[in-house]
């Protein structure tokens, strides 16, 4: 999907997404290799928006594993139509069960969900399986047929075999450590917060009626933010979120009443607003 490096670089810019140079470089090798793509990093810091991303600009329809505890089998692999089914069973009373079996496990009575999905047909995709540290173990166990040889074996149906591989992202905030044989699988990305001028053309180009010097104020201050002891700091998506909220109010400058008015935009506890409160130096900044 991509020709080079520079490659994915400038087709993600023009999707919006900035890359750094270790980002494009993943996922130009992802491409070229066949190989998933693991990114792990803190929540907000634009693990989503890269498979987002990817899947625009290669024109590939985007198929979502949103994992969470408890996801099952039946969640992202597949499940039989069981009310089609009965309907099925009921209006062929006078056939036999084998004729009966043979029909109601056929094509017409499967839900593909995620996992399956994504590996039929021949079409482009991008398969972005988000938040895998939430999952169990055995939806690993899944993952690991599905992401090692690209199939999925249905045992009433057979194996199904990828005619044409997705480019695959998963994504972790570390909540919980991945097996080491879904890790062999998988190239791996970590995304940190930026470094300060990509963070500054970031919030340019996601909020472009912001002014320069205000941009540049906005990305300190989170900056200086990010080094106290928080519960929670601030990411990405929540630096142009504040960038958004003060063009919202009108602000020229970030003075002490704008940011005591609005830095709940970027802090979600109150142990966070107060720590910061007392610590921010908004003239030193």
């Amino acid at each position: 999907m991509f020709t080079s490096v520079d490659d994915v670089s400038a087709r993600l810019a023009g999707a919006g997404y900035l890359a750094a140079p270790a980002v494009a470089t993943a996922v130009f090798l992802a491409d070229r290799l066949g190989k998933p793509l693991l990114v792990e990093g803190p929540a907000g810091v634009g693990k989503t928006e890269l498979a987002k991303a990817v899947a625009q600009v290669t024109d590939a329809r985007l198929v979502r594993l949103q994992c969470y505890e408890g996801i099952d089998e039946s969640r992202a692999l597949y499940e039989w139509n069981h009310a089609k089914q009965l309907l099925r069973i009921s209006a062929g009373r006078d056939e036999s069960w084998d004729e009966t079996r043979t029909d109601i496990f056929g094509e017409e009575f499967l839900l593909a969900r995620p996992l399956l999905t994504a590996i039929r047909g021949d079409d482009p995709k991008v398969l972005l399986i988000d938040e895998a540290d939430k999952a169990d173990l055995e939806v690993e166990g899944l993952l690991l047929e599905v992401l090692g040889d690209f199939q999925v074996t249905v045992p009433e149906l057979g194996t199904v075999t990828a005619a044409r591989r997705p480019f695959v992202v998963l994504t972790s905030n570390a909540t919980r450590e991945l097996s080491e044989a879904l890790r062999r699988r998988c190239l791996f990305l970590h995304i940190g917060f930026p470094e300060e001028e990509l963070e500054r053309r970031i919030v340019r180009l996601r909020v472009p009626g912001l002014d320069a010097a205000l941009a540049a104020s906005v990305v300190r201050v989170v900056g200086a933010l990010r080094a106290m002891d928080l519960r929670k700091a601030p990411s990405v998506a929540e630096t142009v979120d504040w960038a958004r909220t003060l063009l919202a109010l009108g602000a020229t400058a970030l003075d002490e009443d704008v940011v005591r008015d609005s830095l709940g935009v970027v802090l979600k506890h109150q142990d966070d607003l107060l720590r910061a409160a007392a610590k921010l130096d908004l003239d030193a900044l």
